[in-house]
């Protein structure tokens, strides 16, 4: 799906969630695009990566390959399965690729929902609401809070927001972006599996 059918498919989703909790509708559409593949890897219609703390038992979860990425290599302990530890000399992070389990939904319309619940009820992310109106601040703040492990998480999703507003009503267009982004590339094809969740592991 190209940038600009994802966001005239998922933008109404988005902007119900902005209404409800305040956070900017580019942010939620950037965290969406890059957490499942442009809506082409949303597993269980699962578009933000919410872990299962439930772990199944309630029957909303489900069991997928996901990569994270740790200072040490003695975290194998969090995950019920570890497929694999490697030492990412780019990253400079141990990158442990696991079996975890994340949230699933009858539809888009209930990932984005509760999405927009996950970040009202956390208050690991206090400070990231408090600037929830600014895309580029909020993720930022969502970064620093361990949203994700992977390292440029943050700068990502801040070339990912510049992307979505060339496609989205002038409202979202107008919206200045710092300089810094324009010299930012997007990842590899081989990097952005960093970011996606499968059902069995990339071959």
């Amino acid at each position: 799906m190209l940038p600009k059918d994802f966001v005239g498919t998922y933008l109404p989703y988005a902007r119900e969630a902005q209404a409800a909790t305040g956070i900017h509708a580019a942010a939620i559409l950037a965290q969406a695009a890059l957490e499942s593949g442009w809506g082409q890897r949303a597993v269980g219609n699962m578009f933000f990566g919410i872990k299962d703390t439930q772990k199944g038992k309630t029957g909303h979860g489900q069991l997928l390959v996901t990569t994270e990425y740790f200072k040490t290599p003695d975290q194998k302990h969090l995950f019920p399965e570890v497929l694999s530890v490697t030492w990412n000399e780019r990253r400079k992070r141990w990158k442990y690729v696991v079996k975890d389990w994340f949230r699933k939904y009858d539809s888009p319309a209930g990932s984005f929902k509760d999405h927009a619940q996950f970040f009202l009820e956390n208050q690991r992310y206090a400070k990231a609401m408090t600037v929830a109106n600014d895309p580029i601040l909020f993720l930022q703040e969502v970064a620093k809070a361990g949203y994700a492990t992977a390292p440029d998480y943050a700068k990502i999703l801040t070339q990912l927001v510049k992307m979505i507003q060339r496609h989205t009503p002038i409202e979202f267009e107008s919206f200045e972006m710092p300089e810094a982004s324009e010299a930012f590339e997007m990842p590899s094809e081989e990097d952005l599996w960093d970011y996606l969740r499968q059902e069995e592991p990339q071959d």
